[in-house]
């Protein structure tokens, strides 16, 4: 890295633990939260090895039942890929919760996660050019989507010594997004939250030439009618606009769940080439669909990617 680069501050939330008179209590919100957070503790006291199955089996078995993501991830299924065989649709349905669940609490597994993702080997055309600029001190967007587990990523890079920082979505439920933020700081001190809270943060950080994690596959009210799937997909242009403005490199980059369902591949892509933020995020959206038609079963699939566009 750049010898010249200054230390950047973290951006602080409120605690929404400590919150003031004038903040309503959200009755629901809070059980919810009580809920996630007796089931985190209980699953913690278990070794990583036996944890992270489990929660993704409670998540796939129970919660995704009860929750509607059954019926969410069939409905989005038969829309974008109707001819799939019924038993891999079922075999889908089962797979993305489950996923899902093993980042859950692989987010929440700390520092033994991290030395997890340490380890893991860096593959993909894109590794050379990714290596140059952090050397050089210029800017990178890594954009990924949810697929795999988007933090084994993170922490992979922060081992070898590039610093990475994320922007992030928070949660609606401020109980549960208190401690969410606290987990992520163990993987990573540099989290900027969308908006005005994080804006100052992430500027500077891409500026001093670090490196910005962006999920780019979240339906986005005001976006582009880019395509995905082959399907009309609003779509944020930021990743590409904030490229063009800091000179940034953009760096499509995956973390693709292995067989034993615990390790990762982290895949880095070929850089996309600086054009209009239409053309580039398509190229993102195209870069993504073709990871995700690997490996059908971990991508988050409970989305509502093509709102309104049934």
């Amino acid at each position: 890295m750049s010898g010249t680069a200054k230390p950047l501050r973290y951006v602080r939330l409120p605690d929404p633990d400590k919150m003031s008179e004038n903040e309503p209590f959200k009755l629901n919100d809070w059980l919810v939260d009580r809920a996630a957070r007796a089931t985190i503790w209980g699953l913690l006291l278990l070794p990583y090895r036996w944890r992270v199955p489990l929660c993704g089996a409670l998540v796939s078995r129970l919660v995704a039942p009860l929750a509607g993501y059954r019926r969410r991830i069939r409905d989005n299924l038969a829309m974008i890929l109707p001819d799939l065989p019924k038993t891999e649709v079922e075999r889908i349905v089962l797979a993305v919760p489950d996923n899902f669940g093993r980042a859950l609490i692989e987010l929440y597994s700390g520092k033994e996660f991290v030395a997890q993702c340490r380890r893991l080997p860096l593959t993909g055309p894109g590794l050379a050019a990714l290596d140059e600029a952090h050397r050089a001190g210029r800017p990178v967007v890594l954009v990924t989507g949810h697929f795999g587990n988007y933090e084994a990523c993170r922490a992979a890079l922060l081992g070898l010594g590039y610093r990475v920082g994320v922007l992030y979505k928070p949660m609606t439920n401020n109980y549960f997004n208190a401690h969410y933020v606290r987990a992520m700081t163990v993987i990573g001190t540099e989290n900027f939250p969308r908006g005005r809270a994080g804006l100052g943060g992430m500027i500077r950080h891409l500026r001093s030439g670090g490196m910005l994690g962006i999920l780019v596959d979240q339906h986005m009210g005001h976006g582009a009618p880019l395509t995905f799937f082959g399907r009309e997909a609003l779509t944020a242009l930021s990743a590409a606009e904030l490229a063009l403005k800091y000179d940034a490199l953009v760096v499509p980059t995956y973390a693709a769940r292995q067989e034993d369902g615990l390790a990762f591949e982290i895949i880095v892509e070929e850089p996309v080439a600086h054009g209009s933020p239409e053309e580039m995020t398509q190229r993102l959206n195209d870069s993504l669909e073709r990871i995700v038609r690997l490996n059908l079963g971990q991508w988050l699939w409970i989305h509502k990617r093509w709102k309104g566009r049934r």
